[in-house]
């Protein structure tokens, strides 16, 4: 038996960065070749454990950045003036671009991606908008859609 790290997932095998034992002629004819794995030896097994703890510090400080964004999206609402029906459907619609593109004028960069906008606002009123900062951190945005006077 071989053991091998794993450099991306293999079916029935493992997830990628897995120490994984498996037979000599597997790794050597196919897992190293095709790049799948790399030998485990003692300075890949520290230089994985090395890029663990950088990924983990990596997904930490990105953590603490979008934190502090939530806290800064976190009550802050924006609005637009639009031209509206009688029955209160607008003429046009409200999109994620246009709130990110309003949020950058304050501002507060994000892309529009990130804001969580199902389908277009269509008509007047005052919309909760879910932005994804982080899979953990997810602030509301408050969105006001008026008649224009």
């Amino acid at each position: 038996m071989t053991r091998v790290i794993l450099r991306q997932d293999v079916t029935d095998l493992g997830r990628a960065g897995e120490i994984v034992d498996v037979k000599a002629g597997y790794a050597r004819n196919y897992l190293i070749p095709q790049g799948l794995a790399y030998a485990a030896s003692e300075g890949n097994v520290r230089r994985l454990e090395n890029e663990r703890r950088q990924a983990r510090v990596s997904v930490e400080r990105e953590k603490e950045r979008a934190e502090g964004l939530a806290a800064e999206l976190e009550g802050r609402s924006v609005s637009f003036k639009v031209r509206a029906g009688e029955e209160g459907r607008l003429f046009g619609s409200v999109t994620s671009v246009d709130i990110a593109e309003q949020l950058a004028r304050d501002g507060v960069v994000i892309d529009r991606r990130d804001i969580m906008l199902d389908e277009p606002i269509k008509e007047l009123g005052v919309f909760r908008v879910p932005v994804r900062l982080h899979a953990d951190v997810r602030p509301e945005l408050t969105v006001w859609v008026v008649a224009e006077e």
